[in-house]
């Protein structure tokens, strides 16, 4: 049987959770993005340097055109399943890999166009987007495509543990 806190029931709380809340409400606001005619090294250097896993790409007036990821800057200089270590190794040393993907700025390995979301939606439509395209973070964009932010699923787990602690007051964790 359902606990009550504050007269809700506790699993009707969680299903209205990501209903209630909105992507403006979760989102990153002071998002790094880049232009695609950017170096390939400067974006690794960003991903490592802030410790994120990928950047939304814009054009000159701000509008998502793309996405970059880790995984992408991975594969351009062959780090794939079937690659070995030996494989990883001799390309350091100067031996091309098999099936790299050629070229040295962003918009030659970006992932375009981007999937993206819009500001008023909920995170449960956030979520289930992630999960169909299989993508950790989304970019937030206005009608006209500009970057307002990013949401990721850790933005979404921190602001729903958030929301549940607010309403079970007996959590001191």
């Amino acid at each position: 049987m359902d606990t009550i806190h504050n007269g809700t029931a506790d699993g009707q709380l969680r299903s209205t959770i990501g209903l209630e809340l909105r992507v403006q409400d979760v989102m990153t606001r002071d998002v790094i993005s880049i232009l695609k005619y950017e170096s390939i090294m400067c974006v690794a250097n960003i991903l490592s340097k802030k410790n994120i896993s990928g950047l939304p790409v814009v054009d000159r007036e701000k509008r998502v055109i793309g996405i970059i990821t880790q995984a992408d800057i991975l594969s351009m200089v062959g780090v794939r399943k079937e690659n070995t270590f030996k494989d990883l190794l001799k390309h350091m040393l100067g031996e091309p890999l098999p099936e790299r993907k050629i070229g040295d700025i962003v918009g030659d390995i970006m992932v375009s166009p981007a999937v993206t979301i819009k500001a008023n939606l909920n995170i449960a439509e956030a979520t289930k987007i992630m999960d169909e395209k299989k993508i950790r973070r989304l970019p937030v964009v206005d009608d006209k495509d500009v970057l307002l932010g990013i949401i990721s699923r850790a933005d979404i787990l921190k602001a729903v543990i958030k929301k549940l602690q607010w309403h079970s007051p007996d959590c001191h964790h």
